[in-house]
């Protein structure tokens, strides 16, 4: 037993004890900032990296694919509309086909008359005070719009 007593207290015993003891600490503290660094590690900026690289390279074509999407639906609701203007002009052009309509266009934007029948214009009592000068070149007579260019042609001369 005495030796193993005069083992523990020697300096050399002491000594390796302390190295022992500090190496175990060093060794705690490496371990324990290796996982705060293992954290962020080279791999980990590598595919970060890589993600803000994609973000950056997919930010035009997924811009232009919004775009166009938007350029195809206002294309569909321009074809629409056309589809539907079409089919009132078909519609009107089946009217005019038809005589009875025809007819009825006539009296009434061309104030013709049926042989035989007596053709009235009720004149509105407030338009008739109306000057033909204060009315619009398509109100009034063709013959009105051509005697006033010449009036202004006239004057401008002057």
């Amino acid at each position: 037993m005495a030796v193993k007593d005069r083992d523990r207290f020697s300096t050399a015993t002491r000594l390796k004890l302390l190295g022992e003891q500090t190496a175990a600490r060093v060794y705690r503290s490496q371990t324990k900032r290796q996982a705060r660094r293992s954290r962020l590690t080279g791999r980990a900026a590598l595919l970060a990296l890589v993600l803000c690289s994609l973000i950056v390279a997919l930010a035009y074509p997924i811009r232009q694919y919004v775009s166009q999407r938007a350029e195809i639906s206002d294309l569909q609701r321009q074809q629409e509309q056309a589809r539907q203007r079409v089919e009132q002009l078909r519609d009107l052009k089946a009217r005019w086909q038809d005589d009875s309509y025809a007819e009825q266009q006539i009296r009434q934007r061309l104030h013709y008359v049926m042989p035989g029948e007596t053709g009235y214009i009720v004149i509105d009592p407030g338009a008739a005070k109306q000057s033909r000068a204060e009315l619009g070149a398509a109100d009034r007579p063709w013959y009105s719009n051509v005697w006033d260019g010449v009036d202004k042609s006239d004057a401008s001369d002057q």
